[in-house]
């Protein structure tokens, strides 16, 4: 306890790192201010049925990532996310399509034009998700919106629609433009941070929820409750060996490579992760079952039979499918990210060998291999961390508290406090002060490349 102080200590004396700190709080507080400024027209204390809705399956998952904007109808409702899928887009394009392979090759100026694009595509991505939002709001709440703010201005579009879409397109930039803030002048990847602390608003309120059942409903009891955080605190625990993943493969899948001679012959383990793909194949699996959600919302069709199924969080078929899907993107983004052609050839440069292998092709081939078979354990366990949630359900956990049994939200929490953690340590070993674990060092996501 008294090391942890004394790091606590180290780390304000530090006026850079203090600073920084203190301006990413600043950031923080204005999203979260932000996150309770609800849409023009909207009566916050008659929207407790949207409320109650928004905090149940796909849109519970929405509002969870938003911080609970989505449920409130805030101008922030959209929150980040429609910038994720926008910047996911944009990264398989520049792995296909060749003008955005050569702005990524351009340098800075090539990486602004990216952005500048990825911007562009966060608008048309509101243009498709904010329509879809209103409609709910209009078409099942329309007794919490002003009758003055349904008056028509274009056929059957509304004040209170246009000014909602403007504003939502507007909340969304304006989330981007403080997550730009927090990664230039503060601490941490600002979009990241944005995401968590959406996250970590919610714990909370979950908390409360999955207690008050526990207790007033008779339903287990504080023992029951207290067993759940334990059991919490476990796959906390998995999910960090998971984000971190492993820079050995399993012995009987790989050869030590052997090096020059200065390094009396053995050189290194194959440079190579159970988990390279990181939390990725989970938010592209999650994206596209968000799909039938909004097409439901636009299209007014029915939530049962077919489409009741993927949207559905809870149900069997929704989580075989996004369980099939994550293993499925995990063996695709590693593919796309690791290229074992690449490291046969840096091999091959620095005069290292794999023993019994030729150097170049056969030794492509030997990593390509590897990669395939441990890919597989890690897309399995990262599936599983990922249907969890509904996992729980089954014993009866509260629909809020199960979020944070695992999932998407659990690995990205973890992942960017890892993350900050190790820009912190960074700061206090560049000035000869204590880290904060005795080997000082700390694994986030981007060290290992995992995210």
């Amino acid at each position: 306890m008294k090391k942890f102080i004394e790091t606590i200590k180290n780390i304000f004396r530090i006026e850079d790192l203090r600073k920084r700190i203190l301006y990413t709080l600043f950031i923080i507080l204005i999203y979260r201010l932000g996150a309770h400024v609800v849409l023009p027209g909207i009566n916050p204390g008659a929207l407790s049925a949207f409320t109650k809705s928004a905090q149940e399956g796909l849109l519970g998952m929405l509002d969870l990532f938003s911080g609970g904007a989505f449920s409130n109808a805030s101008i922030f409702a959209l929150g980040i996310m429609p910038y994720i899928s926008a910047s996911i887009v944009i990264q398989l394009l520049t792995l296909a399509v060749p003008y955005f392979q050569r702005l990524q090759k351009e340098g800075e100026s090539g990486r602004k034009k990216l952005n500048q694009i990825t911007r562009y595509l966060t608008v048309a991505v509101v243009a498709i998700q904010g329509p879809a939002y209103i409609a709910q709001i209009q078409g099942q709440f329309s007794g919490a919106i002003s009758p003055s703010m349904l008056t028509p201005v274009f056929g059957h579009l509304t004040i209170f629609a246009l000014t909602s879409f403007i504003l939502l397109i507007s909340g969304t930039l304006f989330i981007m433009w403080l997550g730009e803030r927090i990664t230039d002048n503060g601490i941490g990847n600002g979009i990241s941070m944005i995401i968590m602390i959406g996250i970590i608003a919610r714990l909370p309120f979950a908390l409360k929820a999955e207690f008050s059942s526990r207790i007033g409903d008779m339903n287990g009891g504080p023992i029951i409750f207290i067993l759940e955080l334990v059991i919490m605190m476990l796959i906390i625990a998995f999910c960090i060996m998971l984000v971190q993943g492993t820079r050995r493969v399993p012995v009987q899948y790989a050869k030590r490579i052997v090096g020059n001679k200065q390094y009396g012959g053995v050189r290194n383990f194959l440079p190579l992760k159970v988990n390279a793909a990181g939390v990725m194949p989970i938010i592209f699996a999650q994206a596209i079952m968000f799909l039938p959600l909004t097409f439901v919302s636009v299209t007014e069709q029915s939530t049962s039979g077919f489409w009741h199924s993927f949207i559905d969080y809870n149900g069997w078929g929704y989580n075989i499918v996004f369980f099939l899907m994550i293993i499925l993107f995990t063996y695709f983004y590693t593919a796309i990210t690791i290229n074992p052609q690449q490291i046969a050839e840096d091999l091959k440069k620095n005069g290292g060998f794999i023993p019994g292998t030729k150097p170049g092709k056969q030794t492509a081939e030997l990593i390509e291999n590897i990669m395939s078979r441990i890919t597989l354990p890690g897309s399995i366990f990262l599936a599983i961390v990922a249907i969890l949630p509904a996992i729980v359900r089954l014993f009866g956990v509260n629909q809020q508290f199960a979020q944070f049994f695992g999932g998407t939200s659990l690995l990205i929490m973890v992942g960017v406090v890892l993350d900050t953690l190790q820009q912190i340590e960074s700061h206090l070993l560049m000035r000869h002060y204590d880290g904060l674990t005795k080997s000082g060092r700390i694994k986030g996501r981007y060290s290992g490349g995992a995210y």
